[in-house]
């Protein structure tokens, strides 16, 4: 069998891409124990360079720096999206200002870099640390769904639209419940990836004195008194922000897997038909 952009692999083939699965797991595996060894020549996992992470004060510290984050994260997040939305709506407007209203404010949010927009609205605005961060991250992460939105509602079919004004369905009509709903599946991943993009940018926090999870690892690291504290801070603070990520791809699979099992029309059983009673015109008519 074979598609219609290429041919399936034969065997040959097949065997050829497991030798390069297995030397290119070769090269990660040399290259985890490389840094290993580098991490063990330095002292990095002796007892004294981890027992200050079994203080209690130290662990409510990071405790602290990771609610910090997910507040964050969690307002930048629900901004971002209605912010998308609404640029989204401007940019499919049939009314020719709003169209480029929504077109101008996109592409200078979008080619804005986030740490100039983080600064200026807290130095220039003298806004607070979290309102800065937030503001930051919604304007420039709502501007980029905005594209994810927009692309996602023109990939559906022009006929569901078409269909749907034929029935008498108003514009808002047609995008609220034909629309959107078929391109949400589509736009799922990409939002997710974003997401996940505005979740590692609230690191930028610590660079404006917002006590998130980076800036309570600096704070730790700062008081440490042995070489190269750093190490050991990173060690336990990236693990928490990739898992993090993983989980925010975990959910979105999840989300999209419910939604492939769900049925999108309820169906209700047909009785069987039964034999027809004649009138008694029928009865006329045969005579």
């Amino acid at each position: 069998m074979s598609t219609v952009l290429y041919d399936l692999p034969g065997p040959r083939t097949r065997r050829r891409h497991r030798y390069y699965g297995l030397a290119g797991t070769l090269v990660l595996l040399a290259l985890a124990g490389w840094v290993l060894s580098l991490l063990f020549r330095t002292d990095q996992f002796t007892t004294g360079k981890w027992t200050p992470f079994t203080y209690v004060g130290i662990q409510e510290l990071l405790l602290t720096g990771l609610g910090n984050t997910l507040r964050a994260f969690g307002l930048a997040a629900v901004l971002s999206l209605a912010l998308g939305a609404v640029l989204a709506a401007g940019r499919l407007s049939v009314h020719r200002p709003l169209r480029w209203a929504g077109t101008l404010l996109v592409e200078f949010f979008r080619a804005m870099p986030v740490l100039v927009m983080i600064f200026f609205i807290y130095v220039a605005l003298r806004a607070e640390p979290l309102t800065a961060l937030v503001s930051g991250l919604a304007l420039y992460n709502g501007s980029v769904l905005a594209e994810v939105f927009r692309s996602g509602v023109n990939a559906v079919e022009r006929g569901q639209g078409e269909a749907a004004y034929a029935l008498g369905m108003r514009k808002t009509q047609v995008m609220v419940h034909v629309l959107v709903p078929q391109a949400v599946r589509a736009m799922l991943p990409a939002i997710i990836s974003q997401l996940v993009v505005a979740l590692k940018d609230t690191s930028l926090g610590f660079l404006i004195s917002y006590e998130e999870f980076l800036h309570a690892g600096k704070l730790i690291a700062a008081n440490l008194d042995y070489d190269l504290p750093f190490i050991p801070v990173v060690m336990i603070v990236s693990p928490v922000y990739i898992g993090l990520c993983m989980l925010l791809s975990w959910l979105a699979t999840w989300v999209a897997r419910r939604q492939r099992r769900s049925p999108k029309v309820d169906t209700d059983e047909v009785a069987a038909p039964e034999p027809a009673t004649l009138r008694p015109d029928d009865h006329r008519a045969h005579g």
